[in-house]
């Protein structure tokens, strides 16, 4: 997309190393490949150029390039202080996970087949450059995947509980009314350049901290996810589309006055009966993600429903409190993947 030539023109008379393969869902061993360069030539400032996950992985080695007296792996997997990182900036080539303006990452580990989460304030990009002429060479499915992430990270910090937050409420609601009316204007035609503006922004501002200040937050679905692309190699979005219709259907009934305004005001519905409207907005949002292409059942990929008593014991040790009212454990994730054959 031309990107390429026109950062290393623009570093013309500048000296920096490139590294390059980080891979989607960026793993440990390949970003700390570039932590031991980073640290033999000394390097001073980190510039990604990709998606969220370039961003996450550069967020990684920016934090793991002065961590010199542990294993940088303890930054996620024991939540490590991080006293220090090295500046980075980022050059965004596909909107998705907001990484390009929060102080978060995510990252995998082969050998340990782990996919977890750190975040400190040293890690925000000291500056982001948004360009919607990126995403033309984007594949579809890339897309729909951005989509579908950016749609379910304002989900999360949505569909929980009322605490008398109207404004943001509202700000939520017109993030995820502007995914579902340019979502499929983009997949119709990924070079309307007024399309890519709309879905690169508010992918940004669907995970920037904006609509979370003052709300509850319920992530388990992207923690379920992150276990199905350690486990299984399903792509982010993949696992997303999957886990949320499941996890709905569970936890509707404490979900549900939030479920009934997200019908109201999103979907424009106007059903009376409570318990039919909810049903149907669940429905209508697991629609959204096929009519993007995307699979929403477990059994459209190669996994198997004994492959899930495997993913739920490896959660069994830990004292998981999921959930905006941290009551999801893996019994009740078991039932959401099985309900997803």
């Amino acid at each position: 997309n031309g990107v390429y030539e026109q950062v290393v023109e623009q570093l013309n008379n500048k000296n920096y190393i490139e590294f390059s393969g980080i891979e989607p869902n960026p793993t440990y061993e390949t970003l700390m490949q570039a932590v031991e360069i980073a640290r033999k030539e000394e390097i001073d400032f980190l510039l990604a150029v990709g998606g969220g996950s370039v961003i996450d992985g550069t967020k990684f080695i920016a934090a793991a390039i002065p961590f010199t007296y542990d294993d940088p792996w303890k930054l996620l997997s024991e939540q490590a202080k991080i006293e220090k990182a090295i500046p980075l900036g980022a050059i965004l080539t596909l909107p998705a996970t907001g990484s390009e303006m929060n102080a978060t990452a995510v990252i995998s580990h082969k050998a340990l087949k782990q996919k977890l989460a750190f975040c400190g304030k040293s890690l925000f990009p000291k500056f982001s450059i948004l360009d919607p002429e990126t995403m033309y060479s984007i594949p579809k499915n890339q897309l729909a995947n951005g989509i579908v992430d950016a749609f379910i990270h304002v989900l999360e910090q949505y569909l929980t509980y009322d605490v008398n937050s109207p404004v943001q409420d509202r700000f939520a609601e017109a993030l995820l009314i502007t995914l579902l009316e340019e979502g499929p204007k983009l997949m119709e035609n990924p070079k309307n350049y007024d399309v890519c503006a709309n879905i690169m922004w508010t992918a940004t501002m669907s995970l920037n901290g904006l609509i979370a200040v003052g709300v509850p937050e319920d992530w388990a679905t992207h923690n379920i996810g992150h276990e199905l692309t350690a486990l299984f190699n399903l792509d982010h979005g993949q696992s997303l589309a999957v886990v949320l219709p499941g996890l709905l259907r569970e936890m509707k009934t404490e979900k549900s006055q939030k479920l009934l305004q997200f019908a109201e005001r999103v979907w424009k519905m106007k059903i009376k009966d409570q318990t039919a409207c909810i049903d149907k907005v669940i429905d209508e949002t697991e629609n959204f993600f096929k009519s993007l292409g995307l699979k929403t059942l477990l059994s459209e990929y190669d996994v198997k429903i004994e492959d899930i008593d495997f993913l739920c014991k490896r959660l069994d040790n830990q004292k998981l409190n999921w959930g905006e009212n941290e009551n999801i454990n893996s019994d009740l994730i078991r039932k959401i993947l099985i309900s997803r054959f």
